[in-house]
This record gives C-alpha cells, structure tokens and sequence, in this order.
C-alpha cells in the first residue's frame, strides 16, 4: 500500500464527515413529509453511519499502510496483522487504483457542492424536512443550475465512497467483511439505489411545498431551472 492511498482515504473520510454533518439542528415543530416511508425517513441516521463507515475503513487502511512499514514478529504467538488484514489465504494488494481515485474525486466534488449548498441555504439548511420561520427561495449558486443540488452532491458521496472501498483494492473487499465481488456489487448497487429514491421522495416533496409557500416565484424558479439533480438527465 502506498503513502498516497493512506493519505487520500483519510482526505476522502474528513470530507465526507464535513459533508454528512448537519449545518444546523431540525427546528422543534417544523417538520413537514412526515408522511414518507420510515426506511427513507431515517437518511440523516444513515449520514451519521456513512461518516462511521469512511472513517472506519479509513483508520484500517492507514493501519495496513503502518503495518507493512513495520518489521515482522515471528517470536510473537499472535500475528496483530490478523487484526487488520484477517484474509489468511490472500495477499491483499492496497494500493491505488483508477477506481479509487474517480471515488476520492467524486467525494471531494460532492463535499464542495453540499458545504456551497449548507453556505447558500444558511440556517434554512437542515437534514429533515423543515420550513423556516424566514423561509425564503433560494436560487443562486449551484441551485441556478438544479433545484436540489445538495442532493446531487449525496449521490456523488455514496458513488465516490462505493468506487473506493467496495471495488478491487481496497480494505474492505481485500480484508474486510466484503470479500467477494458479488456481495460488494450488491452492497453498492442497494446502497446507491436507496439514495437516490430518498433524493427523488424529498425532492418532489420540496418542490410542492415551495410551490405552496412560494406560487409564482417558485413556477418561475422552476420554469428556467428544469433539473433536479443533473442538468439534462433528472
């Protein structure tokens, strides 16, 4: 493993980190959606579980990185290696890969676009639901290209982080619990695909309740800015 990876897994994670924490707490009572099916309501529980993640796999790769730096103790009964690498029968090669890099630059470019989105929004920005007693329409920064770009800065998140630690290469499919190509193709694919139905339940939800706030302001808004999350996709 090389000192390049073990640095830019742990770019990767504090980024993800500032990304995954929320600017401002949920006002009491503000909440509306309510009505949204439990398993995509809990999304800010599942950010605190990415940061949990990232930072996991982050601090074993940086102990692979350590451990190979370290000379051999064959008078020890216990190798401690077992505790950071278990695979026995492999010999894990972490190092970096086209995979892993694509993946720390997408976590990068959607930690920019959700802390530009936390700075736009101010204090409007919470991880639920919520109208602001000073609600007001934003629509100037990244939000003059889509109308929900926080949540197109999650996506890059989850595909950034999946690139970098659920293909060949990496900790968690080397050492980890995630050894087999298939069980981290299917972790990815679940992971990406709840996302990005937590991103269209929300953003369709939004979009009626500006429209209820904001009526004509909001039809203008939305009559230039057509997208949602990628300009000519959705």
């Amino acid at each position: 493993m090389s000192l390049a990876r073990a640095i830019l897994v742990t770019v990767q994670a504090v980024s993800n980190g500032l990304a995954c924490t929320p600017p401002n707490p949920t006002p009491p009572n503000a909440r509306y959606h309510t009505e949204e099916m439990y398993i995509l309501q809990i999304a800010p529980l599942v950010f605190k579980c990415h940061q949990f993640i990232a930072y996991g796999c982050a601090i074993f790769e940086v102990l692979f990185y350590l451990r190979t730096l370290l000379p051999s103790l064959p008078s020890s009964p216990i190798d401690p290696s077992i505790f950071i690498c278990p695979a026995r029968n492999v010999q894990p090669n972490l190092d970096l890969t086209p995979s892993f890099l694509l993946g720390v630059l997408a976590v990068v470019l959607g930690t920019y676009i959700r802390l530009d989105c936390f700075k736009a929004l101010g204090q409007l920005f919470t991880f639920d639901l919520t109208v602001h007693p000073e609600h007001r329409l934003v629509t100037h920064r990244f939000y003059s290209y889509v109308r929900h770009p926080a949540y197109t800065g999650s996506l890059l998140l989850i595909f950034g982080l999946a690139l970098s630690h659920l293909t060949v290469g990496s900790w968690m499919t080397e050492c980890g619990i995630l050894r087999g190509r298939g069980v981290a193709g299917i972790a990815w694919a679940s992971w990406w695909l709840w996302t990005f139905c937590v991103g269209i339940s929300r953003a369709d939800a939004e979009d009626r309740q500006m429209r209820k706030l904001f009526g004509a302001e909001w039809e203008a808004y939305a009559a230039q800015v057509h997208w949602w999350f990628f300009p000519g996709l959705v």
